[in-house]
């Protein structure tokens, strides 16, 4: 049946319907159950449709003019479209701000604090397991790069974070088992079972963080860190950095219940060359998105904007992406992401 946590309202169960009646949305599923949510009653900020459901046009006309967001999901759970109504790129005056940025020093300052909050991620990571940490002084050599432009910033600062997590990823590969311990961090078109893994973990991160960019106005192609190119989300690319760690902690804990009878290998061509790549089978794959789900809905303890000590890691992406789009249009001095602190592993 459908669920709502927060403002959210999702269709998971294949087969129900989303309709309008007498002022409420009602969701009927394949049982003839149904639920009532009057729209003045109680607030919606976003719908998800999961393909093998359905939704009448009233409902998409209400959701549209009342400004509340469509996500649409395969069945696996992979977004594939984000409906929004047309007013929401009345919001111009944010993106005018990030394009001017690029060519300044507020730009500089963003892509500094993106590679220092990344590396103080990956040291949460290596905290938890007792591993060294990165230490203090490379901190101190991203904030001492000179430059007014992204331009003539940006590879050293990738430089910086390049090394980092070459050292980051040989340490946390021991705590991986012995059989499932790449020799080293590859991206696209991995051919063993971990990179994959890992993979498959950021790109459901980017999901996440190209919402939530859009969500607060910004523009998803426009980045700082990443170059700007054809296709390329580099915002997305550059505010995934944030949360790349949790996601890494996340795969570590999943792989301690892995076997190796739990991947499968498949024959693919890539650049002429015919090889077997390592993925996990669809039923593992399958649990690993809906935990990985379960896990963006869980609690870090830093405190909510408006009220609370905790919040859920989802909120947490969406706030950060609307702080960050206040300090582009130049009403906060100063951004700095915020990082959760892991729980020491015994």
């Amino acid at each position: 049946m459908t669920q709502t946590k927060g403002l959210k309202l999702a269709l998971d169960d294949y087969g129900s319907f989303l309709g309008m009646e007498k002022g409420c949305f009602v969701v009927k599923d394949r049982n003839d159950n149904v639920e009532r949510y009057p729209l003045f009653e109680q607030e919606i900020g976003e719908v998800v449709l999961k393909s093998g459901n359905s939704i009448s046009t009233g409902a998409l006309a209400s959701l549209g003019f009342w400004d509340v967001d469509i996500l649409v999901l395969t069945r696996r759970g992979r977004p594939v479209a984000f409906l929004r109504s047309l007013e929401d790129d009345s919001h111009v005056k944010t993106r005018v701000r990030q394009y001017e940025a690029l060519n300044s020093g507020r730009g500089v300052y963003v892509a500094k604090q993106l590679v220092k909050a990344k590396i103080q991620g990956q040291n949460q990571v290596l905290k938890k397991h007792r591993l060294p940490p990165h230490e203090s002084p490379s901190l101190l050599a991203a904030d001492a790069i000179q430059g007014d432009e992204v331009k003539s910033v940006r590879h050293r600062l990738m430089t910086i974070e390049g090394h980092h997590s070459k050292r980051y990823f040989h340490q946390i590969w021991t705590l991986l088992p012995a059989w499932l311990r790449p020799e080293a961090r590859k991206s696209f078109k991995a051919y063993d079972g971990l990179n994959n893994l890992l993979n498959l973990a950021y790109e459901m991160l980017s999901w996440k963080v190209h919402i939530a960019l859009v969500k607060a106005k910004l523009e998803p192609y426009l980045g700082f860190l990443h170059s700007v190119q054809y296709a390329k989300p580099s915002l997305v690319c550059d505010f995934a950095e944030l949360y790349r760690y949790l996601m890494d902690d996340f795969v570590i804990w999943y792989c301690q219940r892995l076997r190796k009878k739990d991947f499968m290998a498949k024959s693919e061509t890539y650049r002429n060359r015919r090889a077997k790549r390592e993925y996990l089978n669809d039923k593992k794959t399958q649990d690993f998105m809906k935990k990985l789900n379960d896990f963006f809905q869980s609690t870090v303890e830093i405190p909510r904007i408006r009220i609370g000590k905790r919040q859920e890691v989802e909120t947490l992406i969406n706030e950060e992406a609307w702080l960050l789009a206040k300090f582009v249009r130049k009403e906060k001095e100063a951004w700095k992401p915020r990082i959760a602190n892991l729980s020491i592993s015994c």
